[in-house]
């Protein structure tokens, strides 16, 4: 026995060790803390977003905005990472949801900016590309945003529907594809080929 108090990690502790974290208006650097692992945490977020805890949802948004900056991802698995404990949580899809994007210029000059369920900004581009998965299944594409390391955002259905109407055609590695510009990239969607007529 070291004499020391071990506590069991809870929303609360977790939440007063972010907000002694957060120093000025960025991002804590979570992944500089390497703290040790103390267990799961019976918190979830679902496909649209929606944090829960202890199977109840977070209402509020200031409280999930602040678990959201101490959210890193290692490998496949979620965590919630403070300077002194690091717990495991459970991501149905994607941690954010983008709810809607602004675009600036056309064409190859053409910009999009996201913006996420939690108060995030990423600019596709080279560092936050998009990507779309489609279900083996049933065709139904899943689009996500990159947001900040490793953490990608899945782009809600009207956001994505916004999107099929701006996108324009382009060749990549001798195919031609459906998708869209952003940052001086194509991202492409769908092979042109599989588009209805």
């Amino acid at each position: 026995m070291s004499g020391q108090n071990t506590v069991t990690p809870t929303a609360e502790t977790l939440a007063s060790a972010a907000k002694a974290a957060k120093k000025g208006k960025g991002l804590p650097p979570v992944h500089l803390w390497n703290p040790p692992f103390c267990g799961d945490l019976d918190m979830r977020i679902a496909r649209d977003g929606t944090w829960f805890y202890l199977g109840t949802p977070i209402g509020r948004k200031e409280l999930v905005r602040l678990f959201s900056t101490i959210l890193r991802r290692d490998g496949d698995d979620y965590f919630l990472v403070t300077p002194v404990e690091k717990v495991g949580i459970t991501v149905d899809d994607a941690p954010f949801v983008a709810v809607d994007f602004t675009v600036t210029g056309e064409g190859e000059a053409q910009t999009l900016s996201f913006e996420t369920n939690v108060g995030d900004h990423a600019m596709a581009g080279p560092d936050h590309p998009i990507r779309v998965l489609r279900d083996p299944e049933t065709g139904e594409p899943s689009p996500y945003v990159l947001v900040r390391a490793n953490l990608e955002a899945l782009i809600d259905r009207k956001s994505f529907y916004r999107l099929v109407d701006i996108g324009s055609h382009h060749e990549v590695d001798g195919e031609n594809w459906f998708g869209l510009w952003s940052g001086g990239q194509f991202f492409p969607m769908i092979p042109s080929a599989e588009l209805p007529d």
